[in-house]
């Protein structure tokens, strides 16, 4: 059996190497992810602002529901998008079950609660007098949507990060509908369940670096970011 000194260094050899099929997973993790963060992004910012700044019925029941859809297991959204999405679902004719769209379906539906609930957490942050007093001085709805998303971008951003992080590390919906194919819906965290259940070790340790290092971006972009924003003194 290899031991874990083997599997780091054949690790680091095919990180150091460009192995083509390494690099091929990567690609497609990055490019459903980012897919998703993408279409999901601006519904739920706006979605975000209507539930800081509007009042309506059922608002406070809204606010609720995305909280708890926080905790909704990524398995769980993949069966429902999978029942839906099956030859026997009412979304069958479409056929897009076990490809890339049916990924980036899951992982906007799992990305979307969170940019939500942290972007509304965000936008209460800002001065309500921000918007008000945009609209006195006559600017539009969109530049006075804007200047208010400027107001909060911070929080934004940690909500975009937070969201994008969860999302490329998700394995139970990316499973049940991408199908785990080699080369077209085998993405990062598909390739490490499937080969430690192998018993390879390599591939999985090279992965796992990869997002261990995202990780580490993502968190150094927002720390760069927000203290860019404090003052001086």
């Amino acid at each position: 059996m290899t031991s874990l000194a083997e599997a780091t260094g054949h690790a680091l050899d095919l990180l150091l190497a460009g192995d083509a099929g390494l690099w091929q997973i990567i690609a497609i993790s990055f490019k459903v992810s980012g897919s998703a963060i993408l279409l999901a992004t601006p519904p739920a910012l706006l979605t975000a602002f209507v539930l800081a700044y509007l009042r309506f019925p059922g608002r406070r029941l809204l606010i609720s529901l995305f909280s708890t859809l926080l905790s909704v297991p990524a398995v769980v959204v993949g069966l429902t998008l999978y029942l839906l999405l099956s030859n026997q679902g009412p979304l069958g004719d479409w056929r897009l079950l076990f490809t890339q769209s049916a990924m980036v379906m899951g992982q906007v539906v799992l990305a979307f609660p969170i940019l939500v609930a942290m972007g509304h957490a965000a936008l209460q942050s800002v001065d309500k007098r921000a918007w008000e007093t945009a609209r006195t001085l006559g600017a539009s709805l969109l530049r006075a949507f804007f200047m208010v998303l400027r107001e909060a971008r911070f929080g934004l951003l940690a909500a975009l990060l937070a969201a994008y992080g969860r999302i490329i590390a998700e394995v139970g919906a990316s499973m049940m509908l991408g199908g785990n194919i080699l080369d077209y819906t085998r993405n990062i965290p598909t390739a490490i369940a499937l080969e430690t259940s192998k018993g390879e070790f390599a591939q999985g340790i090279a992965l796992g670096a990869i997002l261990l290092l995202l990780a580490f971006t993502l968190n150094g972009i927002l720390q760069h970011v927000q203290g860019k924003g404090v003052p001086s003194t």
